[in-house]
């Protein structure tokens, strides 16, 4: 479920967006199965990886961190992802 949304504060204004839905890697998620690591910490890890390319460039740190922080407390077994931080 994708939910884009602009906030615009001018009056002539060109703008467009795109959002991507895929599936995580059958082949990681059975990496991690085979290490003893249930399927909902295995696709939870892969989904904070995932979002964590994009959060790891941004380079005021306070942000990054509440950025991680928002991310990993909408994911199952946040505490578990949070030891790998």
């Amino acid at each position: 479920d994708t939910k884009p949304e602009l906030e615009i504060y001018a009056d002539d204004v060109k703008c467009s967006h795109g959002a991507t839905v895929g599936q995580l890697d059958e082949n990681m998620l059975f990496y991690l199965r085979t290490r003893a690591i249930d399927e909902e910490t295995a696709r939870s890890l892969l989904t904070f990886a995932f979002a964590d390319e994009v959060i790891k460039r941004i380079k005021f740190a306070p942000v990054r961190e509440r950025l991680e922080y928002l991310v990993v407390g909408r994911l199952p077994d946040a505490s578990l992802i949070k030891e790998f931080m």
